[in-house]
């Protein structure tokens, strides 16, 4: 009885609260109404409140794309791989002994034990005697393979052809940051994400003191990126590359705009395609515009957000990154805490995956089916690591098919000789 009084008492105060509040909107609206047109910046205020009012009230179910995830699981098995590369290169001299990279199996999620992996993965690895310590016994090391470091050569020729492409995109990141800076660590995090290589603040941004300067020590939290200087050629999006090639092709002038397609059995109700609709005719904001002066919960300020992130996933490699990577630019890039909405109320334009327990934000027209439409000239190297995977795969199925026919003739041989001894025996008790 007295939880139903208590229960009671709750809807009655939810229905006072939602009283006052419906009831200090439509003091609102008559106030405007009133006094909008003598006042163009009351106009102003009374559209964002709108937008303010209706964005939180919107609400957008998830569904699954499980195309798109696919399209994440497919790299599951060469990024596994990845992992473990780089934890033995990031050992002093590249090497480190079996029986620790076993105790990390934990840390890199490798789901078997090491032994087996460098089974199932020759080529990438392999097996030496060393001491830990000069007076201790020797013991089992693991070091990069011939192959492998056959790759790594590789690799660096294709930083080295892709280089231009590679500071157009680090200068990309700066343009569209707040004051033109981002923490030089956070870069650092983020280079398997955009293709960077290893050496990034190292040698790649020393080589370019028009573009870059670096203060502080990177690795302490506390060094930064400056951009120098603005160069145009770098300072427009993909969406207005793509208006302009239309425009040209067309012969008219093609208006900067985002491509929004759910995909077959996706539905929104209609308040939200009402909103989209409305929201979609605003005009585009670039991302390397200055909006310093727009506010946080207005319209424009929303269209420049999703503007921001089309363009991260545009440069990144895959076009998809997991959003605590993306939340660690929050400051750089004015997002706000609950950022991560954005994936979901414009599901048009991006896709939030949530494969292997993570939330990884997806351009949706950057794919078709699983498979990426534009792919990025820095995935060459992906699809190197790729085919090393698949020489030793190969290999290993070799292997194994000689080591089934040798055990296959042992068995004929014993199966004959086992006949020969039975009729000899025969023969000696005739």
């Amino acid at each position: 009885m007295l939880i139903q009084k208590h229960n009671c008492r709750t809807t009655n105060t939810q229905i006072h609260i939602l009283i006052f509040f419906f009831d200090m909107l439509f003091n609102l609206h008559k106030m405007f109404s009133l006094s909008r047109k003598s006042n163009p910046k009351t106009l102003i205020l009374w559209s964002h409140l709108q937008f303010t009012v209706s964005i939180s009230s919107l609400k957008v179910v998830w569904r699954k794309d499980r195309r798109l995830d696919q399209a994440i699981q497919n790299d599951k098995q060469w990024r596994l791989c990845a992992r473990v590369v780089r934890e033995v290169l990031n050992e002093p001299g590249q090497v480190i002994p079996l029986r620790y990279l076993e105790k990390r199996r934990e840390r890199l999620r490798l789901p078997i034990k090491i032994q087996t992996f460098l089974a199932r993965n020759p080529g990438l690895f392999e097996i030496y005697m060393d001491r830990i310590k000069p007076k201790s016994h020797p013991v089992r090391f693991v070091r990069a393979g011939d192959r492998l470091n056959q790759f790594l050569e590789e690799e660096k020729r294709i930083y080295s052809e892709n280089e231009p492409l590679i500071v157009s995109k680090l200068c990309k990141l700066l343009m569209m940051a707040k004051n033109r800076v981002v923490s030089a660590d956070k870069l650092v995090e983020v280079k398997r994400e955009f293709g960077f290589p290893n050496d990034l603040l190292v040698n790649l941004v020393p080589k370019y003191p028009e573009y870059f300067r670096l203060y502080g020590t990177p690795g302490e939290g506390k060094s930064y990126l400056e951009l120098v200087s603005w160069n145009d050629n770098f300072g427009k999006s993909v969406i207005e590359k793509r208006a302009e090639e239309e425009s040209r092709l067309m012969g008219i002038r093609v208006r900067p705009a985002f491509n929004w397609k759910l995909p077959p059995g996706f539905y929104i109700k209609k308040e939200m395609r009402e909103w989209i609709r409305d929201w979609m005719e605003l005009p585009y904001i670039s991302p390397y515009d200055d909006v310093s002066h727009l506010e946080q919960a207005s319209p424009e300020m929303e269209k420049w957000t999703v503007g921001v992130f089309h363009e991260l996933l545009s440069l990144s490699l895959y076009k998809r990154i997991p959003v605590p990577v993306l939340g660690k630019f929050c400051e750089e890039y004015r997002f706000s805490n609950a950022f991560s909405s954005v994936f979901t109320r414009h599901s048009g334009i991006f896709y939030m995956s949530l494969k292997g327990g993570i939330q990884t934000a997806m351009l949706r027209e950057a794919y078709k089916g699983e498979e990426l439409v534009d792919i990025d000239p820095l995935v060459v190297i992906k699809d190197k690591f790729v085919e090393l995977l698949d020489e030793g795969h190969q290999q290993r199925v070799e292997k194994i098919r000689v080591k089934r026919e040798m055990v296959w003739k042992e068995m004929e041989f014993m199966s004959a000789s086992n006949k020969e001894y039975n009729y000899d025996k025969q023969n000696a008790e005739l």
